[in-house]
């Protein structure tokens, strides 16, 4: 037994390389990972005590034990008889489709990523790009709101920067989980998106057993008490006045609500931007009758090293300014009506607070017909005086500074032109100018030709 046994140096080295993997996976993994649990857990017990709203425990359960109790809820496991029988298949192979219709929804949050990452990543590119405001916020209703229910945020989609811009906004409230579409699910941005909480949605699926599968997610998670954002458009808008709801989640989230476990609110939020980053895409694509819109990589790229460069040579500035208003919170256990009825006055919360920004309205004056930089100017201060007797927010500079310059931004972008004293729109100004009025429109009033 104690003889001297002759190995090839392969079969030497294979022996050891099994070795090492058995003494990582009995004894240094397990190690590690509770180091890193144990890490983790103190972050989080810190975070938790100036959040808001604490990060509940089923945001931070390890992402294959959620995928597991997903797959293996009641519901499911009846669409997926359902579905082997509608499809004549083997329920193995049905069980399989919605596991990994899980995998594919169910988030990996991480609480390092998404504060230490993610709020400076938002943070970063939100001021980069803008001057970040907050328009109408109700600070007494908000802060009234119970500690145990579960908060929903339901924005209008202006841009993909909405992502950013509330996530940075609304950081010290607690951590949210966005429904993202099937824009983001390419690598290693999946990965990322994941980590902060984001789960995807397939928003053209029309099958039973995906759709059980992802009402079943979003119902645990608010049962779960997670603080979650939806867009009810169920994309972005492409004419810049806001699209009808569409009641999927929304629909989801009131069939599965029960007062007596946890009361679900839902807070209005409405978006604006001086410049969304999108504008020309999104008017390309409404032209042209089409909801998907892909921008060539090289456009984008050549965009923003341009953008980049004018900024690093003080060619320009932001971008203008990107603002947020909060509505009045809507209570699940207070509204007596159909899931229709409950999408549309979100909306309608949603409209009254979308905040009125320079260029919008200047954009709105503009397509209404008014062709002097005078007339822009006495428009402009009559809608701002308008709005500020409504007590909403207004821009923070004089009417002469808004409406020059918004003249002068929409003149470098090619907008307009000015021809002895007055101003003419270009053909594509006036596409892109009807868009960002369209924003504002329901506040101040519909574009109609001006006599001045």
């Amino acid at each position: 037994m104690l003889q001297p046994v002759s190995l090839p140096l392969w079969a030497f080295v294979l022996i050891l390389l099994f070795a090492a993997v058995t003494f990582a996976s009995h004894f240094l993994f397990p190690s590690v990972r509770w180091f890193f649990r144990r890490r983790a857990e103190r972050v989080i017990a810190q975070l938790n005590t100036r959040l808001a709203r604490p990060i509940e425990p089923f945001k931070l359960a390890r992402r294959y034990d959620m995928i597991q109790r997903l797959s293996y809820d009641p519901e499911v496991t009846k669409a997926i008889v359902e579905y082997a029988r509608k499809e004549k298949v083997p329920e193995n192979v049905a069980f399989e489709k919605a596991q990994r219709y899980a995998r594919e929804i169910v988030p990996g949050f991480s609480a390092t990523a998404y504060f230490s990452v993610g709020m400076r990543l938002a943070k970063w590119l939100g001021q980069s790009l803008y001057q970040m405001r907050v328009g109408n916020f109700d600070r007494d209703t908000l802060s009234t709101i119970d500690d145990d229910a579960t908060v929903i945020f339901v924005i209008n989609h202006r841009s993909n920067m909405d992502y950013v811009l509330v996530t940075y906004l609304v950081s010290q409230a607690g951590a949210m989980s966005y429904a993202v579409g099937e824009w983001a699910r390419v690598w290693p941005l999946s990965s990322i998106i994941k980590m902060l909480g984001a789960y995807f949605i397939r928003r053209k699926s029309r099958g039973a057993l995906y759709r059980k599968v992802l009402a079943r997610y979003v119902q645990m998670a608010t049962k779960g008490g997670v603080t979650q954002a939806l867009f009810p458009e169920g994309g972005l808008s492409l004419t810049g006045a806001i699209f009808p709801p569409k009641h999927g989640l929304i629909s989801y989230i009131a069939e599965d609500f029960d007062p007596e476990q946890r009361d679900v609110i839902f807070v209005p939020v409405g978006v604006n931007y001086d410049q969304v980053v999108e504008d020309r895409f999104l008017v390309s694509a409404h032209k042209k009758g089409e909801r998907k819109f892909r921008p060539p990589l090289m456009t984008i790229l050549r965009g923003g090293g341009k953008y980049l460069w004018q900024r690093i040579t003080r060619q320009t500035g932001v971008l203008g300014t990107a603002s947020v208003g909060f509505g009045t919170p809507l209570r699940l256990s207070e509204f007596d009506g159909e899931v229709n009825s409950l999408a549309n006055e979100l909306m309608s919360r949603i409209q009254t607070v979308i905040p009125v920004l320079a260029q919008p309205m200047v954009a709105h004056v503009l397509c209404s017909g008014v062709t002097s930089a005078a007339a822009v100017e006495r428009r402009v201060a009559a809608h701002m005086k308008t709005l500020d007797d409504l007590d909403l927010p207004i821009p923070r500079r004089d009417p002469h500074s808004v409406a020059k310059s918004a003249i002068a931004k929409f003149e470098r972008r090619g907008f307009l032109k000015k021809s002895d004293d007055r101003l003419v729109l270009t053909a594509e100004g006036q596409d892109i100018l009807t868009y960002y009025a369209q924003s504002v429109a329901h506040q101040l009033g519909a574009i109609t030709k001006s006599t001045e």
